[in-house]
């Protein structure tokens, strides 16, 4: 494994962490400037890091690692965004362009049903219909005034048909959007990904990717917030950012965390250079900056559930849980990762495996996790109804449904 440092400056990557890091357990959550530091901490550190990182989860929930059995539903994959590092988004009539149809959206949600999977995750180019005329045809052709309704009709009809819970990731929303989706799903998502405005320049990770504008995004996350809508959220790193943005990105999260008490969810999700790219000869992040960025995630949000990726962390993604992460996200037993699909989940067994080889209990959950659950069986309606059938005793899925 490649242990690299990443450097914040000259001055903090030169100096030891040891001092701060014999501190920690009396320093709950970590300040911005011992984050800068132990992200780019020194080698010999980083076990010292990672031990406080791991401490800092079993206080929040000890013993067990979840994650969320899913099938990937990408409802279309026609996006007006062209981000450098995405292969899942496609024009009309590029290769492989395409709008699932209801047919085809309960069909992969049935097959799911029957192999104990309780998520049905809804990924989606953002506003595709804005910029070509083909998405408006058939979104007329199926009924629908926008790619949002069309969504907001399959969530519904997933969750009137099947056992199955939506959740939808469908990029920046308006507060009547997320009031609507709410109805519909007990959590939804949006990657923040980085704070840094400079990536929108020209030849950076969002040039021309109009959607991933910082601060449309944070106010979407914000507004989520203010309804008091489970979130789920994070950044991604190795796109161009610093590891100073690392950190800023987990702050802007924990600052509406702290404000609203919504996210529900952080992933520290890692570039995975693909070729056909825009960013195809980029540098992957290091395991070493991995590990480093998910420990300081924990320790600056010690209450909050923190998840990466194992199928983009192979061969060595069981490291991860030494870093505080406590959960694995959602894996399918049935659809590929469609967002980066040379990457394939790991087998379940394999992964219950690993996850115990470090003393843990892997169990299933729902896409909504068990603390936001209260809240939401509350209002009455299908909704909590459909929840109420999923959990168990702990707020986790019933273990007859995971087969």
């Amino acid at each position: 494994m490649n242990l690299t440092a990443t450097s914040v400056n000259p001055t903090n990557s030169g100096s030891s962490c040891s001092a701060e890091l014999s501190d920690l357990q009396r320093r709950s959550p970590i300040s911005r400037e011992l984050a800068l530091r132990w992200v780019g901490c020194r080698d010999e550190d980083l076990p010292q890091l990672l031990a406080a990182a791991r401490a800092a989860k079993e206080n929040f929930k000890p013993g067990v690692i979840t994650y969320s059995r899913k099938v990937f539903l990408p409802l279309t994959n026609l996006c007006r965004d062209y981000c450098g590092y995405c292969t899942f988004r496609r024009d009309p009539g590029q290769p492989g362009a395409h709008t699932m149809t209801p047919e085809e959206v309960l069909a992969v949600a049935h097959a799911g049903e029957n192999l104990g999977c309780t998520e049905a995750l809804f990924s989606l180019g953002d506003k595709p219909e804005l910029l070509f005329p083909e998405m408006r045809d058939t979104l007329r052709h199926l009924g629908y005034k926008s790619t949002l309704h069309y969504l907001e009709a399959m969530c519904e009809l997933v969750l009137r048909e099947t056992k199955l819970l939506p959740h939808p990731n469908p990029g920046l929303l308006s507060a009547e959007w997320i009031a609507r989706l709410a109805a519909v799903s007990p959590s939804m998502g949006l990657m923040l990904e980085t704070v840094n405005p400079a990536l929108l320049n020209p030849g950076a990770a969002h040039d021309n990717a109009p959607d991933k504008v910082p601060a449309k995004r944070l106010r979407t996350i914000e507004e989520a917030g203010k309804q008091g809508v489970p979130f789920t959220t994070g950044l991604l790193i190795g796109i161009g950012e610093t590891p100073e943005d690392r950190v800023d990105t987990l702050l802007a999260i924990r600052d509406l965390h702290e404000r609203y008490g919504h996210i529900q969810e952080v992933i520290v999700q890692n570039f995975r250079a693909k070729p056909g790219i825009p960013m195809a000869s980029a540098p992957e992040p290091s395991v070493g900056e991995m590990l480093r960025t998910v420990a300081v995630a924990r320790l600056l949000m010690p209450k909050v559930n923190i998840q990466a990726p194992p199928n983009l962390n192979a061969p060595y993604y069981e490291d991860l849980l030494d870093a505080g992460i406590n959960d694995w996200g959602g894996i399918s037993p049935l659809t590929p990762d469609y967002i980066n699909p040379e990457k394939p989940w790991p087998h379940l067994g394999k992964l219950q495996l690993r996850t115990e080889s470090k003393g843990f209990q892997l169990r299933q959950r729902l896409p909504v996790y068990p603390e936001f659950l209260p809240a939401l069986t509350s209002r009455p309606g299908l909704l909590a109804d459909r929840l109420e059938i999923a959990i168990d005793n702990r707020g986790l899925a019933r273990q007859e449904r995971a087969a």
